[in-house]
C-alpha cells in the first residue's frame, strides 16, 4: 500500500478489524518510511448480477422487485409478510448459486411461479395471469385445469373414496 503522505510503497498493519457494517476490514498503518500512520479499508470486489429483460436490456438484480410482485400476487391472500421474504430469500439464493452474472427474466419469472404455486393457488394464477400475458380467459382454464383436477382428487380422497378400487355391499 502506497503510504498518503510520502508516496513510498513501504508499510506494516498495525491494527486490523471489521467495520461496523461488518462489509470491510479497517486496518490501521505505519509508513515504514515517513513513520506516519493511516487508515485503509478492505472491500470485497462485487460484480452485481445483471438480469437479462425480455427485450434484451440488462439491469442490476433488486430482490425488491421480486418482493414487490409477490406481495402483489398474494393481496389479500392468507400469506403473511414474513413467509413471502423467506420465499424471496429461497429464490436470491437459487439464482445466485446457479448464475454468477447474468440471469434471464424468463428463469427468475418461473422460480416465482414454482413458488407461488406452493404458497397459494390464488396468488399462483394472478401472478401467472400477468407474467404470461394471458390475452383472454381460456388461456385462464387452460392454465387452471391441472389445479382442477389435484383439487377433484383431494376432495375424492376426502370423502373416503380410494381411487382404483371398488366397493362391495
Amino acid at each position: 500500500m502506497q503510504c498518503l503522505f510520502c508516496k513510498v510503497d513501504n508499510d506494516k498493519v498495525i491494527n486490523s478489524r471489521t467495520s461496523l457494517d461488518g462489509l470491510s476490514i479497517k486496518r490501521r498503518r505505519e509508513c515504514l518510511s515517513c513513520g506516519r500512520r493511516y487508515t485503509t479499508y478492505e472491500r470485497i470486489e462485487e460484480n452485481p448480477l445483471r438480469v437479462v429483460k425480455k427485450d434484451g436490456r440488462r439491469e442490476v438484480f433488486d430482490r425488491k422487485k421480486i418482493l414487490s410482485g409477490l406481495l402483489k400476487a398474494c393481496e389479500k391472500r392468507p400469506v403473511s409478510t414474513d413467509t413471502l421474504e423467506n420465499t424471496v430469500n429461497e429464490i436470491e439464493r437459487d439464482i445466485y448459486n446457479k448464475f454468477d452474472r447474468e440471469v434471464d427474466s424468463s428463469f427468475i419469472g418461473s422460480l416465482v411461479m414454482q413458488k407461488l404455486r406452493i404458497l397459494d393457488m390464488v396468488a399462483y394464477v394472478r401472478f401467472a395471469s400477468v407474467y404470461r400475458e394471458f390475452k383472454d380467459i381460456s388461456e385462464f382454464i387452460d392454465e387452471l385445469k391441472p389445479f382442477m383436477s389435484t383439487i377433484k382428487k383431494k376432495k375424492e380422497d376426502e370423502n373416503g373414496n380410494v381411487r382404483g378400487a371398488s366397493v362391495k355391499h
